[in-house]
Order: C-alpha cells, then structure tokens, then sequence
C-alpha cells in the first residue's frame, strides 16, 4: 500500500499532535505534506524543522515573517484563511485533517473538496455549521468524509459491512465532564479552573470546557447527523464515565455494536488514516481484565440543558445549528476571560437561540451571515 500525503490544519493542538505521533510510528504508511497553526509559531517552525513538510501556514499573519526566518529555505509559508487554503488544495496532498477548534476550518475544509481530497474531520464546528453542503459537495466530488472525533470513528468502524437504513440509534458516549456529579446548585457557581479539569481528557480550553458543560456532546449529536444520514431523533448520549466505550451502534433487531479503546486520539486518527486497513502499532492495548467494570449512565439534561439546545438545532436544521455554535462560541470565550458565570453559558446560547429567525437549506453565505448575527447577539445578551 502507498503512502497517504497528508496535510495537518491544526498541527499544533491536541489533535495535531496526536497525528503526528502516528506519523512518526507508521512512516510506511503516511507521510507529512503540509503543517498549519493558529499563532504557535515557536511550535510550527520546530515542527517544520523535523518534518520538512512541502508547505506551511499560520493563520496570525503578524508571525509569518518572524516564522520565515525560523525555518528550512525553500519551503513555502502561508499566512491567513488563503493560507490554510493554499495548504488544503497542495497537488502533493491525499488528505487533509482538519484539527481547527472553531469555524476557521470551513472554507479550507470546503477547499480540500473541491481539490478532490479525502477529508478527517476533527473540527465538529464544520459539519454542525455546514453539514448539508459539506457533505454534498463529499458525494458530488467522490471524496471520502472520515471522522477523527473518538466517538463519530467508533460508529464509522461499528457500521462498517452493515447496512445505515438498518440502524435504529447512534448512541454516543460521554465521560460526563468534572460536573458529573455536582448538584445543580453547586453548577451556579463553579470556577474556571474547576471547568479546565477534565477527569479523562487532556485537551485545549475550549473543547474542555464544552466538555464540561457537554456542549461538546451537542455538537457531535448534530455532526452525526450530517455523517450517517439519520435523523437526529436518532442520535442519543449516554454518559460513560470510564471513556473506555467510544459509541454504539443499536440496529433494528435490537442488537448493539460498540468499539472499545483506551482514550488515545491515536487511535481514530491511525484508522482515518490507513482505511479500511488496520495497522499493528505501539498504543497501549485494551485489557478489559484490569478495568474491571464499565458503568452507563442517561445524562441530567436538567443540569446540563445544552443537549436539548442541540437537539432543538438538529430538528430544525437550516441555520440554527451556526447560531447553537457560534452564540456557544462567544459564551465560552467570555467565561475563559472571566466575564461571565458558567450557567450563563447555556442561557445566553437559548437567548440566542430562540430569537432567530431560521434560514432553511441554507448558503454558505447565509451560514456566514447567521454565524455573525449570533456573536453579535450573544455578545450583547452577555453585555
């Protein structure tokens, strides 16, 4: 088998470094073409040192030129969303990972199709934002959609040789955040630094905290959706503390498939990359002898009102599941600057909500155009 080229948007968070590391244990199977950061710059340029990628990019235009100088001569560097783009169609390129917390990874990922590239989705905000488009332009192409997110890869391996109109529910897993446990009148005042401790997952702040108040969950209820063509009724969380269980798939007899792993993004990232072929590697193996249990729980949408919000968006579909990320978005980021409580999180993202006018079957410009009406709204709801 060749090599798979591969481009990494995002080479310096979690995810990015966790391809990385597959990179560096499968050489024979998968090659670095491409590395795109946000702004770590000191992180890119090293990385770019050791992997000698084709091309690179920083979305802060501000680092390119300090990032020039820290660099091998001779390899492109990019700045801005044209940059991410240009990284995203590189003819050397059979895939592109897209690891961009947040909406930044859109038009680059919409790119990446078009150029005729298979795409692993790690980023949640672009099949939740643009679903409808991203995945018709995946079948008008005949590129390949592959889910990086631990839960969306357990159901794509759960469902594959099986029939999709066979399926009865998606069930995903949640580790239930720091918050599993806590009263709802303890919830009104956590602190930050309590929201950042997550008991299974080392993550960036923001996916931390969508962790903890399981807006995360929301947003991979509405990706599957998108990436398994069922109706969100379909969907359903159950919270799993162990995170040992990654998903489930219940067909119509009634009969369930699960994947099990240790937590490791390697995981679903080495199997996005190598499908449908499965590589030995060096990952800690699952030995269900020395878990000893695994425990289910259904999740308190009482205490955690974000999968309702998630579910509302997923009915209804159009523009409102932009507006569901972006007012969470705006929300997220005030309480990480500690302007505004954690409960308030949720409750401005229903204000939100609620006070949109929905845009069904929607362009990529009305997405845009509903993604900037909700921060401007949150911004004032929270103002």
């Amino acid at each position: 088998m060749k090599r798979k080229r591969l481009v990494i948007l995002g080479s310096t968070g979690s995810i990015g470094l966790s391809a990385l590391k597959v990179a560096h244990d499968i050489p024979e199977r998968m090659e670095v073409v491409g590395l795109a950061a946000n702004r770590q710059a000191k992180v890119l340029a090293e990385q770019t040192q050791t992997w000698k990628p084709k091309a690179i990019a920083c979305f802060d235009t501000t680092q390119i030129a300090d990032l020039k100088t820290q660099i091998p001569s001779g390899i492109p560097c990019y700045g801005g969303e044209e940059g991410l783009i240009q990284l995203a169609t590189m003819p050397e390129a059979d895939m592109v990972l897209v690891a961009i917390v947040g909406t930044a990874g859109l038009a680059p990922a919409l790119a990446a199709i078009e150029a005729g590239k298979d795409l692993a989705v790690a980023s949640k905000e672009i099949l939740v934002m643009a679903g409808e488009a991203v995945m018709k332009a995946a079948k008008r192409k005949g590129v390949k959609i592959l889910p990086v997110d631990s839960e969306h890869n357990a159901i794509f391996q759960c469902l594959q040789g099986d029939q999709q109109n066979q399926v009865k529910r998606l069930i995903l897993t949640a580790s239930g955040g720091p918050f599993r446990t806590t009263s709802a009148a303890d919830i009104e005042n956590v602190t930050l630094e309590q929201a950042l401790k997550h008991p299974t997952w080392t993550m960036g702040q923001k996916i931390t905290i969508d962790s903890a108040t399981l807006f995360n969950k929301g947003l991979e209820m509405i990706e599957a959706k998108w990436l398994f063509d069922v109706p969100i009724q379909k969907v359903d969380v159950v919270v799993h503390p162990q995170s040992i269980v990654h998903s489930f798939v219940e067909f119509e007899d009634g009969s369930q498939l699960a994947q099990l792993s240790h937590s490791d993004m390697c995981f679903p990232i080495q199997y996005a990359v190598t499908y449908p072929d499965r590589l030995p590697n060096r990952l800690r193996q699952l030995r269900l002898e020395e878990i000893g249990s695994l425990t289910f729980e259904a999740p308190d949408t009482v205490r955690f009102p974000s999968l309702n919000l998630a579910r509302l968006a997923g009915e209804k579909g159009g523009t409102l599941p932009a507006v569901f990320n972006a007012a969470n978005e705006v929300a997220v980021e005030k309480f990480l600057a500690r302007k505004i409580k954690f409960p308030q999180i949720w409750r401005s993202v229903e204000k939100v909500m609620l006070s949109h006018s929905n845009i069904e079957h929607p362009s990529l410009e009305s997405i845009k155009q509903a993604d900037a009406w909700a921060r401007e709204q949150a911004d004032a709801v929270l103002s």
